[in-house]
């Protein structure tokens, strides 16, 4: 007797799960699948017509270079610190300091070295003394990641003065 109390309460719960619209859902899914018809076609924005702009400021200072002081103000630095133009120039010299990727740094012998690489691809062994980038760049210490320089840097009016600058080894990720 409790089995059928069940199977009827069963029935009754499960009559009314029912939807009274599914039919009508069956049929709409019946007719799209038969009859797709054609996608929308979309609509493309306008694009604006293109307007170059000539670019007026070729001949000024770069704004990612330090600024040189005005000609007038009181020349900075001293002419003892110029560089020795007889002096020979080194491969690495040619290229800027943010051109060239520290790769490296190798010790043999207790002699340390740093791997820097040039924009060509090329590798270069360094050692303290070297000399690097275009502001007379004179390799001072090498760490385990990274390599000191000292530069020297016109300040105008004939005046030079030192400035720190590192290459970094660059972290992978």
């Amino acid at each position: 007797m409790k089995v059928r109390w069940l199977l009827a309460l069963a029935t009754l719960l499960l009559v009314g799960c029912a939807d009274p619209q599914l039919g009508e859902l069956d049929r709409r899914l019946t007719d799209i699948r038969n009859d797709p018809g054609m996608p929308r076609p979309l609509e493309m924005p306008e694009v604006p017509d293109y307007a170059a702009v000539p670019y007026q400021a070729s001949d000024r200072r770069s704004p990612f270079r330090p600024q040189l002081p005005e000609p007038d103000a009181a020349p900075r630095g001293s002419s003892d610190l110029a560089p020795d133009p007889e002096r020979a120039r080194e491969p690495l010299e040619t290229y800027d300091l943010e051109a060239l990727r520290l790769v490296g740094i190798l010790t043999m012998g207790g002699q340390t070295n740093a791997l820097v690489r040039a924009p060509g691809g090329e590798v270069h062994r360094l050692r303290t003394g070297n000399h690097l980038g275009r502001n007379h760049g004179r390799v001072v210490g090498i760490t385990d990641s990274s390599v000191q320089l000292v530069e020297l840097v016109p300040t105008g009016g004939g005046g030079w003065m030192e400035r720190t600058a590192r290459l970094a080894l660059e972290e992978r990720r």
